[in-house]
């Protein structure tokens, strides 16, 4: 029996400073990594200090939005729908926390191809989800 992925109602993200353009971002459909012009690396959470080389020299990149499945947890208790929680290895090399959607849940599998897709917050966010590519 398939497990469908079903919509919910996603919470308002904790805000840190600095997250501003990450979500203004989102809202016009682009994901969006920090890059160190330092060290040369990727990094998500993003951040106001490399976490390679401790640079303040990062910027916001565009990210191809395209990954795999590192690993995930379908939760089926406890909450009032069923949904998927993974870590998404990006195209540039980071792991991302996010959920999967619009897809049959028992079809997750480690390896998985995925893009990015944006999904509605209570409060108007758009958070960065992935749907099988």
């Amino acid at each position: 029996m398939a497990t469908q992925y079903q919509e919910r109602k996603m919470r308002d993200p904790a805000l840190n400073p600095g997250d501003e353009p990450y979500f203004e971002a989102a809202k016009q459909g682009r994901l969006m990594l920090k890059k160190c012009n330092a060290c040369g690396e990727h990094h998500h959470y993003p951040r106001a200090l490399c976490p390679f080389c401790f640079s303040e020299k990062v910027e916001w990149v565009q990210a191809q939005g395209t990954g795999e499945i590192y690993t995930y947890s379908v939760q089926r208790r406890g909450a009032p729908t069923p949904f998927c929680i993974a870590y998404v290895t990006l195209a540039e090399g980071v792991k991302m926390m996010t959920n999967i959607v619009d897809c049959d849940l028992d079809s997750v599998k480690v390896g998985q191809r995925v893009k990015v897709a944006f999904k509605q917050t209570e409060g108007g966010y758009a958070m960065p989800v992935f749907v099988p590519a």
